[in-house]
C-alpha cells in the first residue's frame, strides 16, 4: 500500500508564491531603479532654475516690469551656457536673498552680494563676478555743498590751520618784543615805562602784536629800536598776506568738500544703508548712528529729504546713482574702502557651483563678460 502523505504538505504548497509573481516584482524593481538612474537627472537638468535677486541699480534694474542690469545680463549668459531656463524671484534685501537660498526657496541668488567669511560658513559662493567696496554718498555737488555758517566758523576757530598760524605769530612776536624791551627801557621817553622784565615785556609784546595786526600806535624813541620797528612792520605785512591766503584757501576747500569727506567723518553722524548689507557691521564699528532701509530707493530718498546725513553703500550702486537719478543732487566723497567681491550664492554642496564657475570662465575667455561690464560701467 502507498505510504500516506503528511497533512501539512498541501498547505505548504498553497503558501508558496508562483514564480511568475516573483519575476514581475523583480522586473518592477529593476524598472524603477532604471527610472531613478536615467529619468530623474534628466528632469532635473531641464527644470527651471529659481534665481533670487533684488533691485539694486546697476546690478539689477527693473524697466517696465522687465529685469535687466549687470547681474541679470551676466546670469542670462550663464543660463544659456548651462542650457537652463530661469525663473527670477525678486526680494527686498540681501538678508531675504540669503534666507531664500538657505531654506530651499531658491536654487541660487545673484545681485550685489558681497563674499564674506561669515556668509562663506553658511553658503557656497561662485568665483567673484566683480570687485567692489563701500563708499559714501552725501547731498549736493562739488560746487554746491550745503553750508552752515555758524558750524563752519566754529570749525575754523578750532581748526589745526588756525592754531598753527597763531603759534607762528606768537613766536614772531616774542623776538621783536624782547629787542624792543632791551633797547627802549633805557631811553628816558621810550615806549617801555619800566626797566623791570615784568611787566615791561608785556608792554613790548602788546606793541609787537598791535604792529603785526594793524599798525604801530607808538613809535620807539631809540634809533636802534626804530630799525627794529621798520623791519618788524615789513615782516608783519608779509605775515598777514600769507596768513590771509592760507585762511582763504582753507575756507574754500572746506566749502567745496563739506563736513563729511571720508570714513573718519562718519562718527556721530546719522548714516543710512540697506538692511542686512555688509555696511551695517562697518557702521556699528565706527560708532555711527545707523538707520537701515529695506529698499535702495528709500535710502536715497531719505538722504535727499534730510532724514540722514550720508549713505554708506556699495560703490558701484552709488556711482551709478550719481550719474543717473541722483545727478546734480548727490555726490560720492572719499575713496572706496572696506573692499569686497561680489559673488553668486548657492546652498552648501550645490552641484550648480562647479557648472556656473565653468560657465563664468568661458564668458571671460570669450570676452562676453567684458562686453557686459562695459555696457553698464563703461571701459576700465
Amino acid at each position: 500500500m502507498p505510504r500516506p502523505q503528511p497533512a501539512t504538505s498541501s498547505r505548504a504548497r498553497s503558501d508558496r508564491l508562483p514564480w511568475s509573481v516573483v519575476a514581475n516584482v523583480v522586473r518592477g524593481l529593476v524598472w524603477a531603479l532604471l527610472v531613478c538612474m536615467t529619468w530623474s537627472p534628466a528632469q532635473a537638468e531641464t527644470a527651471k532654475l529659481r534665481v533670487a535677486t533684488r533691485i539694486v541699480p546697476p546690478m539689477v534694474v527693473e524697466k517696465n516690469g522687465t529685469l535687466t542690469g549687470f547681474s541679470i545680463e551676466l546670469w542670462n549668459s550663464i543660463g544659456r551656457q548651462l542650457n537652463r531656463e530661469t525663473e527670477y524671484v525678486v526680494l527686498p534685501d540681501v538678508r531675504e536673498l540669503l534666507d531664500a537660498v538657505g531654506h530651499g526657496q531658491a536654487d541660487l541668488a545673484i545681485a550685489a552680494i558681497s563674499i564674506t567669511s561669515e556668509r562663506e560658513d553658511r553658503f557656497d559662493f561662485s568665483q567673484p563676478i566683480m570687485n567692489s567696496g563701500l563708499q559714501i554718498l552725501v547731498r549736493g555737488t562739488a560746487v554746491n555743498v550745503e553750508a552752515n555758517p555758524l558750524r563752519e566758523l566754529a570749525q575754523l576757530f578750532f581748526s589745526r590751520t588756525l592754531l598753527v598760524w597763531l603759534g607762528i605769530a606768537l613766536l614772531l612776536i616774542l623776538v621783536p618784543a624782547h629787542l624792543m624791551f632791551l633797547v627802549e627801557r633805557t631811553h628816558h621817553s621810550g615806549i617801555i615805562p619800566t626797566r623791570n622784565y615784568f611787566p615791561g615785556i608785556f608792554h613790548a609784546m602788546f606793541w609787537a602784536a598791535g604792529t603785526l595786526a594793524t599798525q604801530a600806535d607808538q613809535m620807539p624813541r631809540h634809533w636802534m629800536a626804530r630799525i627794529v620797528a621798520v623791519l618788524w612792520m615789513f615782516t608783519g605785512v608779509v605775515f598777514v598776506a600769507f596768513y590771509t591766503a592760507q585762511l582763504t584757501a582753507s575756507l574754500t576747500v572746506q566749502q567745496i568738500k563739506g563736513p563729511i569727506n571720508g570714513p573718519q567723518d562718519l562718527v556721530g553722524k546719522t548714516v543710512g544703508t540697506t538692511r542686512g548689507s555688509t555696511a551695517t557691521a562697518y557702521l556699528n564699528e565706527v560708532k555711527a548712528q545707523m538707520v537701515e532701509f529695506e529698499k535702495v530707493d528709500d535710502l536715497y530718498n531719505a538722504l535727499l529729504n534730510h532724514e540722514i546725513d550720508a549713505v554708506v553703500f556699495d560703490a558701484p550702486a552709488l556711482l551709478y546713482y550719481t550719474t543717473h537719478d541722483g545727478r546734480g543732487s548727490a555726490r560720492t566723497v572719499g575713496e572706496v574702502f572696506h573692499k569686497e567681491d561680489y559673488g553668486i550664492v548657492f546652498p552648501t554642496g550645490s552641484p550648480l557651483r562647479k557648472q556656473v564657475n565653468e560657465a563664468l570662465l568661458g564668458l571671460r575667455e570669450s570676452d562676453r563678460y567684458q562686453r557686459i561690464y562695459e555696457e553698464w560701467f563703461g571701459k576700465r
